[in-house]
């Protein structure tokens, strides 16, 4: 990984931790050269979406993979 792909998954997990939203600040974005994976677990597809959003502005062409887990529990 480049610094600029470092410092670009690190801008996307701080627009993450930024958020209003507690489940969205949970979650995490590890970047690569080619991806930004976002992993962890929310409430409902309405928050996963809301954090797919949030990232889209840091892919810097990169492809945004989405394993963020739906689960109430």
């Amino acid at each position: 990984m480049t610094d600029l792909s470092a410092a670009q998954g690190e801008q996307a997990a701080q627009a993450l931790r930024q958020s209003n939203i507690p489940a969205l600040r949970r979650l995490a974005v590890v970047g690569s050269e080619s991806q930004l994976v976002l992993t962890g677990r929310v409430p409902s597809y309405y928050i996963k979406q809301l954090a797919q959003e949030a990232i889209l502005p840091h892919l810097a062409g990169r492809e945004l993979v989405n394993r963020v887990v739906v689960s109430r529990s």
